[in-house]
């Protein structure tokens, strides 16, 4: 699908002048920027299914001032958010739900839409993450697999039905002929960075383009594979499944900081030489061997849910601001301070 042109959506930045608002689906991270919105004094809209209205209704101090009732999530009119001024924060759901009609959409996204094409798609993530000199696992044909192997599929599913095959036959029997990337897997312990890029920062770690932040990071929490001893210890044999449940916090030894800032700047660089650059807030899914080996296995271009669990701030945070800051009140201030600037066209699209 071909993308929106840019100049259609600056259009639609000057009607808004400096007034904006901000809208998400009501899902993955949306209470997280609602949240940031109210205490910022932005308008925020929820795109919300008609089942789950009463629940964001629920919370006083994280629910939308705006609903948009939709039936399905990839069904609202994008008319309905330039009326009122707003800007689309993009999150996983986001992502998943909309697919590739994001591409086309008539409606101002924070951060550069074309990321997540690239982000969509697994070869064109690791061609990224291969030209910014990253280590990466190996990426197998179905004929390489000689032990455990991973098997993942398109889409941000949040680790939802992916599979570990040990031989060829075993691919081909659990597998066939859907499409899916196979990477070798690394045992090692799950850290995943949250970054934040800015054209505009004066402090960070400086860049070719700006400057990152680095706001946090989490581990996820995947269904069996991580409560599996527990199921061998009873006896039972299961296979290992890596449905995201939910996210923990997790600080790195500080001896790991350098290498971590030098592959976010290294993703963050390349980016604007692949397609124009990336803004605002990223991850790089990453696994560290017991030789402190890093090996990133995937980007999130954009605010992923292990934010969630730094809603009043994280240990990183702090040593940028002196106040509470999470991934959706660091957004919103972006925001906030672009438009004031006449510089959303900078990061918007």
């Amino acid at each position: 699908m071909v993308l929106v042109d840019k100049q259609k959506i600056n259009s639609i930045l000057d009607s808004y002048g400096e007034k904006f608002s901000i809208a998400t689906i009501c899902s993955h991270s949306s209470l997280q920027l609602f949240k940031a919105a109210r205490e910022e004094g932005v308008k925020s809209i929820g795109i919300v299914q008609r089942d789950k209205k009463s629940l964001y209704e629920s919370f006083p101090l994280a629910k939308p001032d705006e609903f948009i009732v939709v039936d399905n999530y990839a069904d609202f009119n994008p008319s309905d958010l330039v009326s009122n001024n707003a800007i689309v924060i993009p999150h996983g759901s986001f992502v998943e739900y909309v697919g590739e009609k994001v591409d086309s959409l008539e409606v101002p996204l924070y951060g550069n839409r074309a990321s997540l094409v690239w982000e969509r798609s697994r070869d064109k993530m690791f061609e990224w993450m291969h030209k910014a000199k990253v280590r990466t696992p190996k990426i197998l044909k179905p004929e390489e697999i000689s032990g455990p192997a991973l098997v993942k599929f398109p889409g941000a599913k949040g680790g939802r039905g992916y599979v570990i095959v040990n031989s060829q036959n075993e691919f081909r029997l659990r597998v066939g002929d859907k499409k899916c990337m196979i990477q070798e897997f690394i045992i090692g312990v799950r850290a995943y960075p949250h970054y934040f890029f800015s054209p505009f920062n004066n402090f960070g770690y400086k860049t070719s383009h700006g400057a990152l932040e680095l706001l946090g990071v989490d581990k996820r929490v995947e269904s069996s594979a991580d409560e599996i001893a527990r199921a061998v210890s009873a006896g039972m044999h299961p296979k290992m499944a890596f449905t995201v449940i939910g996210n923990e916090p997790m600080v790195l030894r500080e001896s790991l900081l350098q290498e971590y800032m030098e592959i976010g700047k290294r993703i963050s660089d390349v980016s604007f030489d692949l397609f124009g650059g990336m803004f605002g807030p990223f991850c790089i899914e990453t696994i560290i061997s017991e030789d402190l080996e890093i090996y990133a296995f995937e980007i999130s271009a954009r605010i992923v849910a292990g934010t969630n669990v730094y809603v009043n701030g994280s240990p990183y945070s702090g040593f940028y601001y002196n106040e509470p800051m999470s991934t959706g009140k660091r957004i919103i201030r972006e925001l906030k301070s672009a438009a004031k600037n006449r510089k959303l066209k900078d990061i918007i699209y």
